[in-house]
């Protein structure tokens, strides 16, 4: 067994040392026949079934598995059900729900899922589907290079779908690095009824990490709230030593920016809400609310004793309750409004000796006629005045939470129960939890090249602003004239 020139030494050693060769660099060399000791053919023989029993084991142990994930499976999954909406036409057959995409069947229809990567780099795809019949073709476009693929299989599973590079992403900012990515999938043929079904779009490569953005899972109904988009606020500080009896502002939205779906706030305070709202291609809102001091969404299990009260309302104004976003008491003017237009809200808080705060709500266009009375709710359980005053701008239809929209907010003021005016030109920019969650990072504030304090959400625009950033704009030093003795 030690090497002396002889071939059969020779394979003996390396069927040794191939399975241990650590003990290679110790024996595998000539060693003089002078300096050799012949064991017995007994401890020879014994020794050799001890070294092959050793080999043996040796090569037939299994090599460790390195850590790989499956040939066919993404780490990081996007739902559909959050973060994809159909375009393409009116009356799509097409729908999208917490389960993702159904009744896939229009060539027309695309499918756009929005992600936010942190950095350029390459970008690996996946979707997990089913085709419930036959065979189809879809074609997936992203940054503008799109690529074809056959799917089947009537079980659920995941299919590769190839991979791009994102060379640039759309105006990256110093203070808001990345951007939004579109991914869209659009059928090109099929044998079946419908090319498929998709629940997730799988993403993985360089751009992925820490950094990469979108409606993660539905905890909490997050999906509909993503597809939404971000609601966005402007709170105005005033001194909690200033009872403010009026809130003034004036808001402007920029031709193109009256998107269905958009509630234009202008006048919150701690019990509710006034505003302009887009309803539906034919019909806008001037929009007034007031929180019942019972906490529930249904409106019908506030007790009578905790229901807001109408006073009065203007001509045409219709008074209802409400629900889902808590509950209470609105009222409404529909009222044509106009993008490019600027519009006036003034709202009074009243405390009152019998345990109601009265707050009503008065609007007009700006240097057009006078004001008009939109309600008067009694509040009950209440002795305040207006107090936690802010502006928000939100999008409440989920279909259109890909469309960016945007409204500027100029010349607030606060009135003391004294009668001193306060200019409120200083803001804190806020966000809702899909904001704070970094679910939908689609959001801006702050001072406009107008001089007015703006907010925009939506639309998957590259630039955000950073939440709870400050902001000032140039005071204008001149109160509003009212004419209180003519207010209705």
């Amino acid at each position: 067994m030690f090497y002396t020139g002889d071939h059969s030494s020779t394979w003996m050693g390396g069927l040794f040392f191939a399975g241990n060769r650590s003990l290679e660099r110790l024996f595998y060399q000539p060693i003089p026949m002078s300096q050799m000791h012949i064991p017995s053919a007994r401890l020879l023989w014994a020794c050799l079934v001890s070294l092959l029993l050793t080999t043996t084991c040796t090569l037939s142990k299994a090599p460790e598995a390195l850590p790989t994930a499956p040939a066919d499976t993404l780490a990081v999954r996007v739902p559909l059900g959050g973060n994809s909406w159909i375009t393409g036409g009116e009356n799509l057959p097409e729908t999208l729900t917490a389960e993702g995409l159904a009744n896939w069947s229009s060539a027309g229809a695309v499918v756009d899922t929005y992600v936010r990567f942190g950095k350029t780099g390459q970008l690996t795809l996946s979707a997990r589907l089913r085709v419930p019949t036959g065979k189809s073709r879809i074609r997936v476009t992203v940054g503008g290079q799109s690529k074809e693929f056959d799917i089947a299989g009537s079980a659920l599973a995941e299919h590769r779908l190839g991979e791009w590079r994102i060379e640039t992403l759309s105006t990256p900012g110093v203070d808001s690095p990345g951007g939004y990515v579109k991914i869209s999938l659009q059928g090109v043929r099929k044998t079946g009824a419908t090319y498929a079904e998709v629940t997730h779009l799988g993403i993985g490569g360089e751009v992925v990490d820490g950094q990469t953005a979108f409606v993660r899972n539905n905890e909490g109904n997050f999906y509909y709230w993503g597809r939404r988009g971000p609601s966005v606020h402007l709170r105005y500080p005033v001194p909690a030593e200033q009872p403010v009896e009026w809130f003034y502002n004036e808001i402007t939205v920029p031709t193109g920016n009256d998107v269905i779906g958009s509630y234009y706030m202008a006048n919150g305070f701690g019990e509710g809400y006034f505003g302009m709202q887009v309803n539906s291609a034919t019909e806008r809102r001037i929009l007034f609310s007031v929180w019942s001091p019972f906490q529930t969404d249904d409106p019908k299990q506030i007790p009578e004793n905790q229901k807001i009260r109408l006073d009065r309302k203007g001509p045409d104004v219709v008074t209802n309750e409400f629900g889902n976003e808590g509950s209470g008491g609105q009222s409404f003017l529909r009222y044509n409004w106009q993008a490019g237009q600027t519009y006036a809200f003034l709202l009074r808080g009243q405390p009152g000796t019998d345990g109601y705060t009265t707050y009503t709500a008065y609007f007009r266009p700006v240097g057009v006629g006078s004001w008009q009375l939109i309600a008067s709710f009694r509040r009950p359980q209440t002795n305040t005045y207006l107090k936690s005053l802010y502006s928000f701008l939100e999008n409440f239809v989920p279909n259109t939470g890909n469309v960016q929209r945007e409204a500027e907010f100029g010349n607030a003021w606060a009135r003391t129960r004294e009668g001193q005016w306060i200019e409120l030109n200083q803001v804190q920019f806020t966000g809702d939890n899909t904001a704070r969650k970094s679910f939908r990072m689609d959001y801006a504030g702050g001072l406009s090249a107008s001089g007015r304090f703006f907010l925009r959400n939506c639309g998957f625009f590259d630039r955000y602003t950073p939440l709870r950033s400050d902001f000032t704009r140039p005071a204008r030093s001149v109160a509003p004239a009212i004419d209180w003795a003519a207010l209705p």
